[in-house]
């Protein structure tokens, strides 16, 4: 579907979207579509902060907009749920160094869309959560680069 549109756009859209993030979009820039990491790694960076800075001062009146509905409110209240059990004691004594960890750590349900979410629950500053979200990437995605290119000089090495 995003074959239409250029590279740097599938990458940059790829990297906004909530499960794949920089952290999954630069393996797929540097394995499917063929970019060095250099290349991808800024367009990532940027797709993946994207969001954030919105998802951090609005999501609020998304919250609110949403619990009109049963439907969406179950929904919201298990995912806060899900989110408060596994950032609270992370957050709680470290705040911000648990939010860079958390973001930092490149693993299913982790990451900037959720790191986002752990600011607005726990009610953390916007600045600070914003630089904290942003180190977190920059350190997952560096963290994917480094597991990519070994893997991919392992590979090579044995078969040739």
């Amino acid at each position: 579907m995003l074959e239409m549109f250029p590279e740097w756009f599938q990458i940059l859209f790829g990297s906004m979207l909530p499960w794949i993030e920089a952290r999954y979009m630069i393996v797929i820039a540097i394995k499917t579509l063929g970019w060095t990491w250099w290349e991808a790694f800024p367009i990532t960076v940027l797709g993946n902060m994207l969001p954030i800075p919105f998802i951090l001062l609005f999501f609020n009146l998304v919250e609110k907009f949403l619990r009109n509905y049963k439907f969406w409110a179950k929904i919201m209240d298990w995912l806060f749920d899900k989110t408060r059990k596994r950032a609270d004691n992370k957050i709680r004594r470290y705040e911000y160094i648990g939010l860079l960890l958390f973001v930092a750590l490149p693993l299913p349900f982790t990451g900037a869309w959720t790191g986002a979410l752990i600011a607005y629950l726990f009610d953390l500053k916007f600045s600070k959560s914003l630089i904290t979200i942003f180190i977190g990437v920059l350190i997952a995605t560096i963290i994917m680069v480094l597991l990519t290119l070994t893997g991919q000089y392992i590979w090579f090495t044995i078969n040739g």
